[in-house]
C-alpha cells in the first residue's frame, strides 16, 4: 500500500538480483543507453543497449523489460520523493498516514507493505520460509495477531530495526521484488492488457492498485476501475484510450481527496496526467514530471550504472 501519504512465484534468480543490489552497488559503467534498473533480467546479463533512435521502437507495454524498471522509478518518485528505488528496502515507519482512521500500522519496503493490509505478513511469511531464523522470524507472532489492525503490541522500535537489519539481506530483497511483482505489478499490468491498455494505462492500473490495494470495495482498485467503466468505455469495449484513462484518473482523484491520508493527489495531476495530456501511451522518453513539488526527469539516453541496473 501506498508510503507517501498512506499508502509467487519462487525463482532463484530473484536471489542472484538481490546479491546484485546488496554487493555491486560502488561498481559504475556507463554508457549512452536507455537502460533502465535490470530487475526483469536474469542478472548475469548485461543490459542492452538501446540509443534514442529505438527508444520508443515496437512498445509492448509493461512487459518489456525497460518500461517495467521504469515503473519502479515512476513509483519511487511519488513513494519515496526519489528515483532510486533500490535503496527504499529498508524503509520503515509507523502511521504515516498521521491519522488514527486511516493508519495502516507500520508501512514499509519498495511499495509501503503494510502490516494492517496483509502484505507485510504475506512478505515476511515468504522470507521466514526460505530464511527461517531470520531477524523478522521472533515479530511473526506479534504480525500475524496485528493482522487487519494498526496495533504495535509486540513490534514497535525493536521490528523496525529488525526490519532495517533483514533488508541489509539479499534473500529480504529478493522477497520484497517477488512480492513487489506478484501482488502488485502483474495483477495490474494483466488487467490493462485486458483492458486494451498500453504501457501509460498499465502504471496508471500499477499505481493505483499499489495505493489502494484490490478488492471492490469502495474506493479500492477494482471499485475505481468499475466507476471509470461507467464513464467511458474501455479500449477492448470499443472506447477511445485517452478518454478511458482520463476518466479513470478523475475517479482515482476523487477517491485520494476522500481519504486525508491521500488528499495530495499530484501523483496523478503532475505526473500521469503529464504523460496523458502528452498522448504518451507508451511512456516513451523523455519523461518529465512532478511529484509532491518535485521535479523528475527520465531521459531517452543516459549515463547506466549496470552494476544495479540503474540509470
Amino acid at each position: 500500500m501506498s508510503r507517501n501519504h498512506a499508502r509467487t512465484g519462487r525463482v532463484a534468480r530473484w536471489v542472484a538480483i538481490g546479491v546484485a543490489l546488496a554487493t555491486l552497488s560502488a561498481m559504475a559503467v556507463t554508457a549512452p543507453v536507455n537502460c533502465l534498473p535490470a530487475l526483469w533480467r536474469p542478472a548475469n546479463l548485461r543490459c542492452v543497449a538501446a540509443d534514442s533512435s529505438t527508444a520508443g521502437a515496437s512498445p509492448t507495454g509493461l512487459r518489456d523489460p525497460v518500461r517495467r524498471d521504469m515503473t519502479m522509478m515512476l513509483l519511487s518518485s511519488a513513494e519515496n520523493s526519489s528515483l532510486r528505488w533500490e535503496e527504499q528496502f529498508g524503509y520503515i515507519e509507523y502511521n504515516v498516514e498521521g491519522d488514527e482512521a486511516e493508519n495502516r500500522g507500520y508501512t514499509g519496503g519498495l511499495v509501503g507493505f503494510t502490516s494492517r493490509t496483509h502484505d507485510m505478513l504475506e512478505l515476511i511469511e515468504e522470507y521466514e520460509e526460505g530464511s527461517p531464523d531470520n531477524p523478522l522470524s521472533p515479530f511473526l507472532p506479534a504480525l500475524r495477531a496485528a493482522d487487519g489492525t494498526p496495533s504495535r503490541d509486540g513490534l514497535g522500535e525493536p521490528f523496525m530495526a529488525a526490519w532495517r537489519e533483514a533488508a541489509r539481506d539479499p534473500e529480504f530483497q529478493a522477497a520484497q521484488l517477488r512480492a513487489t511483482e506478484d501482488l502488485y505489478l502483474l495483477p495490474a499490468i494483466h488487467q490493462a492488457e485486458v483492458d486494451g491498455l498500453r504501457a501509460l494505462g498499465q502504471f496508471v492500473y500499477v499505481d493505483a492498485l499499489v495505493m489502494h490495494g484490490p478488492g471492490e470495495q469502495p474506493l479500492a482498485f477494482h471499485w475505481i476501475r468499475a466507476r471509470a467503466l461507467e464513464r467511458a468505455p474501455s479500449v477492448a469495449q470499443g472506447g477511445d484510450e485517452i478518454t478511458y484513462v482520463d476518466a479513470f484518473l478523475d475517479v482515482r482523484e476523487e477517491a485520494m481527496r476522500a481519504e486525508r491520508g491521500h488528499h495530495d493527489t499530484t501523483r496523478v495531476s503532475t505526473a500521469q496526467r503529464a504523460f496523458l495530456r502528452e498522448a504518451n501511451l507508451d511512456l516513451t522518453p523523455p519523461l518529465r514530471w512532478s511529484v509532491y513539488g518535485d521535479d523528475f526527469e527520465i531521459r531517452p539516453s543516459r549515463p547506466l550504472r549496470c552494476a544495479l541496473g540503474f540509470c
